[in-house]
């Protein structure tokens, strides 16, 4: 029998979020083998969703993009760590999960989970075995399918990625990959939220405006100003807030002289053909995830109490 070890139990509840005795049973039961106590415990029921783990933050990980002909897909996946984002089972199993949505084109995170992954699992099964593998909580966050013609773009190592999608006729012209990657790396700098200003809600230009006017009414220099001078000025500078928030509109980075839809017209016109960005998708890993904070002194603290 081997000998199991406090730091083995330790390990082991760390991979799992199960108890002290549950996991030092387990280790008991399998000799030792850390994979095999993994395997026991699923087998008994013991590791489930609920567990410890999910509680845990998942904010890091990988934006990846695999393209089939006309199909695109891209997909977020994060993990806890950096270190487990540059794991080769880990972007292997990314790199699956792209093969996977393509083929069968699941329509949300619920139907791509209930997909069959290989001969003996679906996608959530795989998930549940790569965390107790991995020992880190795991998540699929967001998927896209486009069909069409498409440029991508991947930014560091899946730290952002980029799909733009196009209608041309000039798809075949060797500059046209040059300009639709110039095109994705512009989305990839420059976070924008719409394509061009008939895209922006009314709603949110109406709440601009009102911004606009408090702030000329709180300029000592322009509060007593007519009414009608006043929405003059807020309508000169509306323009800045299209500049900021729509693709087309924005400062072209390869020439600062020239906005995004000027060059799309100019590309198209020396190519012979038309060119037409119809939409675009950007994923920045962990996006709005508030990371967690560690006190790792309060941890220990915590771990250790009552010993």
């Amino acid at each position: 029998m081997a000998n199991i070890s406090a730091k083995d139990v330790a390990d082991l509840r760390k991979r799992t979020g199960i108890g002290m005795m549950e996991c030092k049973k387990a280790l008991v039961e399998a000799d030792g083998d850390m994979e095999t106590a993994i395997k026991i415990l699923r087998e008994k029921g013991e590791l489930k969703a609920e567990s410890k783990m999910a509680t845990r933050i998942a904010a890091d990980g990988i934006v990846e993009i695999l393209k089939d002909g006309d199909c695109t897909a891209m997909i977020e996946v994060n993990s806890e760590t950096d270190f487990v984002a540059k794991n080769e089972s880990f972007k292997e199993f990314v790199a699956e999960l792209l093969k996977l949505i393509i083929a069968q084109k699941p329509a949300d995170i619920d139907a791509l989970m209930a997909c069959k992954y290989d001969d003996e699992m679906n996608v959530e099964e795989k998930m549940k075995e790569m965390i107790f593998k991995i020992g880190e909580k795991l998540t699929i966050r967001r998927f896209v399918i486009v069909d069409g013609i498409t440029s991508t773009y991947i930014h560091g190592n899946g730290s952002i990625g980029v799909i733009a999608k196009f209608e041309t006729n000039v798809a075949d012209n060797p500059e046209f990959a040059a300009f639709a990657k110039n095109i994705a790396l512009q989305i990839g700098a420059y976070p924008t939220p719409y394509l061009c200003r008939e895209q922006v809600p009314a709603s949110v230009l109406e709440e601009e405006k009102n911004i606009l006017l408090a702030q000329i009414a709180n300029d000592p220099a322009n509060a007593k100003k007519p009414e009608q001078i006043k929405l003059k000025m807020v309508e000169g500078r509306i323009s800045k807030f299209y500049d900021n928030n729509c693709l087309v509109d924005m400062t072209y980075v390869k020439d600062e002289d020239m906005k995004v839809g000027q060059y799309v017209a100019a590309s198209a016109k020396e190519m012979g053909g038309e060119i037409k960005i119809v939409d675009f998708y950007r994923f920045e890993k962990g996006e709005g995830i508030q990371k967690r904070e560690e006190n790792f002194a309060e941890e220990i603290a915590k771990m250790t109490a009552g010993k």
